[in-house]
């Protein structure tokens, strides 16, 4: 049974026990603005288990897709995904833990045929200080599960993850009794942590044993929860049974909620009992095709076929959901997980037709369960395409200059006791600070394009380092230089730096997210913007930015502005930054928006700024002014420079 089938067959299993089967919600919910992606299979469902009653009845099923983006950088290992499906059910009301419990067991043991030898469980030891019993009548069904098969089933306390490590297995034991921090499900985790109103409870997690030997760096014993590799989650029941009223005190919900959830990849890998879940059949085509046009093994590159098979299955559903490329929010997280799987398909030596040839192998994947990936198929492939193309030329300037680095007699890179160049921070900035060059796209590409090449081992401090004598040597220059800068108050001064916002947005979209701000000055007659770019600006691409400034005047956007913490604004919010600047927890972020647009669209402009602007648009236009480039040249090496005016 492969994943296909498993997805199918768990389906209709539920079906058939009287649920409603639903389409999978989109990986961006339009009506959830508090997150980027849709990052569980119960996400979508949350209205319903708060109280709302679903259109389809108490009793639903699905398959959802899903994106996690904070995992980017575990992907490489044998069970880290950005992009994964849940398979789940849930009950509003209807059944409880006694009929969840023995389902999921007929489903794993007879209806996929896990061998029940391997499986081991995991319930929650109880919060006496809140009221809350240990969960042994979950445990007595799991007990009377494992007997049936001839299975013994002792119990054990756990509790924490590290009483685990100190603790370890003994023989016979098979239901596993942890606290709040792994087997309490609420919003925000264990139960001093569940907001006041939100209902919560105890979950029993279901774990594979692949039998491999405990890896002694992850503690001494190996225990349900340890994360050497030799046990796998592979799905979770949460039993929603009490409501947080205050703080400490819990009370038992009249209407107690099933949600279930299990990972389609996890159990697929646990069919094949393999701990790699890129070798089910939901992934492995695209390792093929890779070994294919590489011309190289999965067992000698194994991470970067992880990276490539992982990131273009997320943006390949993303592309599916309508979400395209870009430096906002969902489309700057598209963009790095396409632009990480090229650069490691050229440490592959796939150079050419990437996309073309590996989409078509994701779509067909799941072209057949899901009907919108057939329906989109062409425009995806598109989308995919364009992306490709367009990084390309970034890609190769970055190797261009980093091998003129490597190359150079001029003693700028030392070599290490192994022969190879060592790039500092120093060296990354320098490049960054010339070019405009993505910093981890450096980091990516030394030590695999640049293979006699490696990175200092303390280069991102000294980066960071460079940034702040930056930041301070602009802050120092600002106090006798720029009088015409952020300190003008007047408003033809507030005109012209709510000008450079737009006109710094409309580079980005004309040229390219590689355009950073590099410095700027406003006088009470003009605004000069310098900004990072490899090469003159035509005249057609100027054009083409006072268009794009000039129509976002028209519409006459609202400018406010609000504070945010600045991993949030500069993170997750995408809010744009002036190159070199550092900030401290909070900034004030500044939005141009369309009054009339919907709520959740992104604003044209959203920047970290201190001020002063207008408060809307039109005020540009006074006097029946327009905005106009008047001159393009060369700053410096890699930066370029425009001055405009409204005239």
């Amino acid at each position: 049974m492969n994943a296909q089938e498993i997805r199918n067959a768990y389906l209709k299993f539920f079906e058939e026990r009287g649920h409603h089967v639903i389409k999978r919600a989109p990986l961006v919910l339009k009506d959830d603005p508090t997150t980027l992606f849709t990052g569980s299979g119960m996400q979508p469902m949350i209205p319903y288990l708060l109280g709302e009653p679903h259109p389809n009845g108490k009793r639903i099923v699905d398959s959802q897709t899903c994106l996690r983006a904070q995992d980017i950088d575990d992907i490489g290992d044998n069970r880290h995904t950005t992009f994964f499906e849940m398979i789940g059910n849930w009950s509003m009301g209807d059944y409880f833990k006694k009929q969840q419990i023995e389902w999921m067991w007929e489903f794993l043991t007879e209806v996929v045929g896990l061998d029940p030898s391997k499986l081991y469980v995991t319930c929650f030891i109880g919060a006496p200080e809140y009221g809350i019993p240990k969960d042994t009548e979950a445990a007595d069904v799991w007990k009377g599960l494992f007997e049936s098969k001839g299975l013994s089933s002792d119990q054990a306390d756990i509790g924490s993850e590290e009483d685990g490590y100190k603790r370890g297995i003994n023989e016979g034991e098979r239901i596993f009794y942890y606290n709040g921090s792994k087997n309490w499900w609420s919003r925000n985790g264990a139960p001093e942590s569940t907001p006041i109103g939100d209902p919560c409870g105890p979950d029993s997690e279901m774990f594979y044993d692949f039998g491999t030997p405990h890896n002694p760096e992850f503690g001494e014993h190996c225990h349900p929860n340890c994360d050497c590799g030799r046990f796998m989650e592979i799905g979770n029941n949460v039993f929603m049974a009490y409501r947080k009223v205050g703080e400490g005190k819990f009370e038992e919900l009249e209407q107690k909620n099933i949600d279930h959830g299990s990972g389609l990849e996890r159990i697929a890998a646990a069919k094949l009992n393999d701990p790699d879940v890129f070798k089910i059949s939901l992934m492995w085509p695209i390792i093929e095709k890779l070994e294919t046009l590489s011309g190289k093994t999965y067992d000698a590159h194994t991470n970067a076929m992880r990276v490539i098979a992982d990131h273009l299955r997320a943006a390949t559903f993303l592309a599916v959901d309508g979400c395209v490329p870009s430096n906002k929010q969902q489309g700057y997280v598209m963009r790095r997980l396409v632009r990480r799987a090229m650069v490691k398909a050229f440490d592959l030596g796939v150079e050419q037709n990437f996309m073309q040839e590996i989409v078509p192998v994701i779509a067909d994947l799941y072209h057949e369960d899901f009907p919108e990936v057939a329906e989109k198929r062409d425009e995806v492939i598109t989308v995919m395409m364009k992306e490709e193309k367009a990084f390309r030329q970034t890609l190769r300037k970055g190797i261009h200059e980093l091998t003129k680095y490597a190359n150079s007699e001029d003693g700028r890179l030392k070599r290490d006791s192994e022969g190879r160049f060592v790039f500092t921070g120093d060296v990354i900035f320098t490049l960054y600070d010339t070019y405009g060059y993505p910093v981890e796209l450096a980091a990516e590409l030394i030590g695999t394009q640049l293979t006699l090449s490696t990175l200092a081992a303390n280069w991102r401090e000294e980066f960071n380092a460079k940034m702040q004598e930056q930041r301070e040597r602009s802050q120092t220059a600002a106090k006798g230089t720029f009088k015409g800068g952020l300190g003008g108050q007047t408003l033809q001064h507030k005109k012209y730096h709510t000008a450079t916002h737009l006109m710094y947005q409309a580079l980005r979209e004309v040229l390219g997210d590689h355009v950073v701000q590099r410095g700027s000055n406003i006088t009470e007659e003009r605004l000069r913007f310098d900004f990072s770019h490899p090469e003159k600006v035509t005249r057609e691409q100027l054009d083409k930015v006072e268009e794009i400034v000039n129509r976002e005047i028209a519409k006459d956007l609202q400018i406010s502005f609000a504070e945010y913490p600045t991993k949030e604004a500069t993170g997750p919010l995408g809010a744009l930054g002036q190159f070199g600047d550092r900030y401290g927890d909070t900034v004030k972020v500044y939005s141009m928006k369309d009054k009339n647009a919907p709520e959740d669209e992104r604003p044209f402009s959203f920047e970290i700024c201190g001020g002063p602007h207008v408060d809307h648009t039109l005020q540009l236009f006074e006097g029946g002014k327009k905005f106009k480039i008047t001159k393009e040249e060369a700053s410096s090496a890699g930066i370029r420079r425009i001055k405009a005016v409204l005239a």
